[in-house]
């Protein structure tokens, strides 16, 4: 489904068995790369979401360097594990960009986590566009435009559903207001993970 500004919304993409799948090579990057709690920059004030990264860079952000991208977890120092080839796979067949994902993103969201308005403008490569898939309870994601006034929509993600942030929209604003407790039986502690796959350099 096309939202505005180019924004794609594939429901149910996932079936139960890739979504199992998915879980457990998430699970096997989790026991080598860590969650840690990322800080904001300036203020240090903790995010309520932990994460962690896979591929050859990862997204990491505290309070002295801020946002940024880097190869190695931000506290045991070493490389982020491999990108899943099944995350490899996915991304070939939807994102219609010849390079392959350079970062895939790990958040975890317990079931009162939330994240706040945001734009992913870290990249150097924004022709690329963010693939961004749905594991575990629903959420309220919210989505708007290139400006933090516009106007913003809110749509529920299901475990399995992907949404494509590509051309116009590739800038948006975007957030999770909330997460919607016992709406899956995917994850057993409940909470919800979210797999952001980006194309960093050009």
């Amino acid at each position: 489904m096309m939202l505005s500004n180019g924004i794609r919304h594939l429901p149910e993409y996932l079936d139960r068995a890739a979504q199992e799948t998915l879980v457990e090579s998430i699970r096997a990057v989790v026991a080598e790369a860590p969650l840690f709690v990322p800080a904001m920059p300036g203020t240090g004030k903790p995010m309520s979401v932990r994460m962690t990264n896979c591929g050859p860079l990862g997204w990491v952000t505290d309070k002295q360097l801020g946002y940024r991208y880097q190869s190695t977890h931000p506290l045991t120092g070493k490389p982020w594990p491999e990108m899943p080839a099944a995350l490899l796979s996915l991304w070939a067949d939807i994102a219609d960009y010849a390079k392959p994902p350079q970062a895939c993103l790990v958040n975890f969201y317990s079931d009162n986590a939330k994240m706040g308005l945001h734009q992913d403008k870290d990249e150097q490569d924004l022709g690329a566009p963010v693939v961004s898939i749905s594991l575990g309870n629903s959420c309220l994601f919210r989505v708007g435009g290139n400006d933090r006034t516009d106007k913003t929509s809110s749509m529920k993600l299901a475990s399995g559903d992907i949404v494509i942030l590509g051309g116009k929209g590739r800038l948006c604003f975007h957030g999770v207001d909330r997460i919607y407790p016992a709406t899956s039986t995917l994850l057993n502690s409940g909470g919800r993970i979210n797999l952001t796959l980006r194309r960093v350099s050009p």
